[in-house]
């Protein structure tokens, strides 16, 4: 058995800060009021995550790039028959790649909705100034009552799979993206878990975190 480090420490960070926020999103949301004050607050540190894993996807450690598990239908189906790659097991299988594409996509919808969204109350996104009343009124409805529901659905498949991998496959998935080792049959490629490639990501995420800010001051300035 090799032990090698799967998942970097930034990718680690962005999973469970990510998770955090979108419960407290969640939270927030359902229980209005004030409480929309941290829900905005969320929903920007939810696109400085994301921002931060898009550009982390091409320059992180070689399993949290996006090439590590961006697969074909022949691979995808492959898996399923159970006839996959014994590398496409380390890091995101091929099902597991769907999930992982199918939450960012959504929550990047979720969180661009919700820069448009307006309660017609006390409480809208910084973007809505700039887009016209239907904008505003689609990315509303779709923000409130269809995004948060495919999203809640995909976080139950997501941990639904946790489960199933866990009790009929025993393969422990929470425990690698906590310590970012795991314990693998055969040599394949560590992620590079580095000071260096530690301070690259801050830096990454620090950027992100100032585009966001610039993009909400410039909804506030008028």
């Amino acid at each position: 058995m090799h032990t090698i480090r799967v998942w970097d420490l930034p990718t680690r960070l962005f999973h469970w800060l990510l998770a955090i926020c979108v419960v407290g999103l969640v939270t927030t949301g359902s229980i209005g009021g004030n409480w929309m004050n941290w829900h905005l607050r969320l929903g920007y540190a939810v696109l400085t995550l994301l921002l931060f894993r898009l550009v982390w996807g091409f320059i992180g450690g070689h399993w949290s790039r996006f090439s590590s598990f961006l697969y074909g239908p022949t691979a995808l189906l492959a898996h399923l028959r159970g006839q996959g790659r014994p590398e496409h097991g380390v890091g995101h299988s091929p099902l597991g790649s769907l999930s992982v594409f199918a939450l960012l996509l959504i929550l990047c919808a979720q969180v661009g909705t919700g820069l448009m969204s307006d309660d017609e109350i006390a409480f809208f996104g910084p973007l809505v100034r700039f887009v016209s009343g239907d904008t505003v009124a689609l990315a509303t409805g779709y923000h409130k009552n269809v995004g948060k529901f495919i999203l809640l659905s995909l976080v139950a498949l997501h941990l639904g799979a946790i489960l199933f991998y866990k009790l009929v496959k025993r393969q422990g998935l929470v425990q690698p993206m906590v310590v970012g080792d795991k314990q693998i049959a055969h040599n394949v490629p560590s992620a590079r878990d580095t000071t260096g490639s530690r301070l690259l990501a801050l830096g990454v995420f620090l950027a992100c975190g100032a585009g966001v800010a610039w993009l909400v001051s410039v909804g506030n300035a008028f």
